[in-house]
Parts: C-alpha cells; structure tokens; sequence
C-alpha cells in the first residue's frame, strides 16, 4: 500500500514576488505533493485563479464562503502535514502575529497544527521596521519557522534584504521540513555559523593554491539548520551554488578572509561548524603581475607559511556553551588521524571523512564518522549529504544548553 501524498497548503499574500510561488508550487507538485493554493484576495491582482487551479490541479479560493458545507476555513489546517507561506508581506506576518482570522489563509493558519514557514517578502524598510521585527519573533516564539529574506534587487531600483529567495531553495526548506515534521524546530532560538568552500591563496592576479571543497557539504548543513529553525550564517569560500534561502551568506576567498568572518559570526554563536577547506598554507609573497614563463628555465620555488587555524583558533577563544564542530578531509589512517586533530583542535565533534579522487569532494553523498570529545563515534553510511548533516545537527542540539527564559 502506497503512503498518501503530502497534503502542502501553499499560502499566498500580496506581494510582486507571488509570481515566484508559481515555480514554487510546481517543484511541490511534480516531486508528488497535494498542494492546495491559498491566496490571499489581493494577491490575486498578481496572479490569477486560472493559474493557481490549472498549475495545483485543484480549485483555489481565498474566501472562507466557498464551499461551506466542507467547513474550508478548518478543514484545510486540521488536514495540512504543511503550511507554506510565500511570499509572505508584512501585512500578512502582522495578521498571523495577531491571531486574526479575517480570510481563508488567516484561519488556516490558526487551525494548523502541522509545521507552518513563513517566506518573507518586502522592501527592506517594511523588514527592518520594529513592528515587523516583533511579528517575526512573535511567530518563531510560537513555533513557526520565518526564514530570512535574500538581499538583492527589490522592487524598482532598491536593493536590500526584503528579497523572497530562489524558489528551488523554497522547496529544499519545505522538503527538508516536511521530512522532519512536528520535530523539526530543535534549533529554534540558536544562531549557528557554518563555513562551506575552499579558500584560494593568490600567487600572482591570475593562479592561486586551492583545492577540491564545491561547498556541497557546507550548504547541506546551512538548509538543514534553516529547516531546523535556526538563524544561520554561512560564510562561503569560492562556492558556485545558489544561496540556501533563509541563510545569511558571507562571501570569502582567502583563509585569512575566512578567519575574520567566522570570528565575527561567531560571537554571538551558539554553534559552529567549520566544514570549509580551509587551505592549511599559503605564498610567503605575492606577486603584483602574472608570472612569466621564462624560455628554457625553471620556475622559482614558492615559498609557503602557514594560514591561520581557524577551528583552533574558536576552540581556545569559545564562550561558555558554544558547540565547535570540525571536519576533517584524511586520505589515510582516519580515524586515529581524527581523534588527534579532535584533542589539538579543542572541538566538541570532528566529522572525518577518508577524501581522493572521485571521494567526497563535488559529489553529492558522503560517508564519516563524527567523532566526539566524550569518546563517542557516530558512523555515517554512505548517503545524501544533507543525511550527514542532519545527524551532525542532532549531535550538536543534544550538546545545546538549555535556553534561558526571557
């Protein structure tokens, strides 16, 4: 017997960026979710009814008088595994804040008791205000997750955070919260950093020492916190992929660069996990112009020194309760490698994976063993690396301290 599709209410509010919903909710009904539509009135000044019911397959309203004798208005929230909300307006943050049932979206966001997200979309004034600010917090206090809007070009020429994010990131959070239903939020209230990539050490404007790292790894770990409920800053290093929706990128390059970042990030972290590949040296000069090659000569050696150990640098400066998190990249002896890293680097936990070629780096699974300061050894099979990510999380939430009551 076949499971039931997952029942994925998608609520619309007024806002330009509903045309994206539209994509959105096609990646929800092709990867075989039953999604309902549920504008908002206004909303469908921006999208029509035609296009929700012939892209849903499913007749739309936005009226708590349609088709009253199947009582809409409580059926919808008591039946959803899912209320996704994009983009959500201001407006529409305050009403949910406020318990206000005046339309059919509203009222199936109060009879919800499955996990409800919250994608913001505004101009940046709308979202920095202080009434929108407390509505958000209201909400995340009451167990929604509100993800973080992009930075970007906004309406007309403004650009500022306020953007709604690319929607296949959309549907990576519904999918990832979803999978982890009503458990989903044990990150709710942290602030986590992650960095992703590999640092680039510049010999001359056009050659660098790098490595291998896509920032595969890292990502996994940055959506799998926003689905978990978490504020998450990624600090990426030379990463070509699309920025997870909900996360706070920092751009880097150099391991130097990335120091900075994460230090910064950090203060007021409750966890960090380091899955970067932070290049362990670097070119004791650089030069201004491109290297020539000279006819019938050798190159002059390079001469290397030493980066900074960032992950060592966090364990010996941690505030009380802070979660460190390393990765290792070993190509033999693993796990006794790993166990000596995890003593010298000061960290709660050191995922060690054994990398080469066609191993690990640019691939989208991965295999470890996360290692602990208490003598534990979780081993990770061969998997997706959001799986390994996920665990990586569970580990972490489990070494949390409580939250304080405010």
């Amino acid at each position: 017997m076949t499971s039931p599709k997952p029942r994925v209410v998608l609520g619309v509010s007024a806002g330009i960026a509903a045309y994206k919903a539209c994509e959105l909710l096609r990646r929800l009904t092709e990867s075989g979710h039953d999604v309902t539509v549920v504008p908002t009135e206004d909303a469908l000044r921006f999208v029509g009814e035609p296009t929700w019911a012939a892209l849903s397959g499913r007749p739309v309203s936005s009226s708590v008088w349609d088709g009253v004798a199947g009582v809409p208005h409580v059926r919808l929230g008591q039946s959803a595994d899912l209320v996704f909300v994009a983009p959500a307006t201001a407006d529409l943050l305050a009403r949910a804040a406020q318990g206000l049932a005046d339309d059919l979206l509203t009222t199936t966001l109060l009879t919800a008791r499955c996990p409800v997200v919250f994608a913001p979309a505004m101009h940046t004034e709308m979202w920095e205000h202080p009434a929108t600010r407390a509505n958000v917090a209201t909400l995340r206090a009451r167990g929604a997750v509100v993800i973080e809007p992009a930075s970007g070009r906004l309406t007309g020429t403004d650009t500022g955070p306020g953007r709604l994010p690319d929607p296949a990131e959309l549907f990576e959070v519904a999918r990832h919260v979803l999978a982890r239903g009503a458990a989903g939020r044990d990150l709710a209230g942290r602030h986590v950093v992650v960095s992703a990539g590999g640092t680039r050490e510049a010999i001359d404007p056009v050659r660098f020492i790098g490595n291998r790292s896509s920032g595969l790894q890292g990502y996994a770990l940055a959506r799998t916190a926003v689905a978990r409920g978490a504020r998450v800053t990624l600090v990426a290093a030379n990463v070509a992929l699309p920025d997870p929706a909900g996360a706070d990128v920092v751009a880097t390059g150099s391991a130097e660069e990335m120091r900075k970042a994460v230090l910064s990030a950090a203060g007021d972290a409750d966890a960090v996990v380091m899955a970067a590949a932070v290049a362990d040296f670097r070119p004791a000069g650089y030069h201004g112009s491109k290297i020539k090659k000279a006819d019938g000569a050798e190159p002059e050696p390079i001469r290397l020194v030493k980066n900074p150990d960032i992950l060592a640098e966090l364990g010996e400066t941690r505030r009380p309760g802070q979660v460190i998190v390393g990765f290792a990249a070993e190509t033999d002896d693993v796990l006794a490698n790993g166990r000596a890293k995890l003593a010298r680097k000061r960290s709660d936990l050191l995922v060690v994976n054994q990398v080469g070629e066609e191993m690990t780096f640019g691939r989208p699974d991965n295999a470890a063993v996360v290692l602990g300061a208490d003598g534990s050894a979780t081993e990770v099979p061969r998997g997706p690396k959001e799986a390994l990510a996920e665990i990586v999380w569970d580990l972490v939430a489990a070494r949390l301290e409580p939250l304080s009551p405010d």
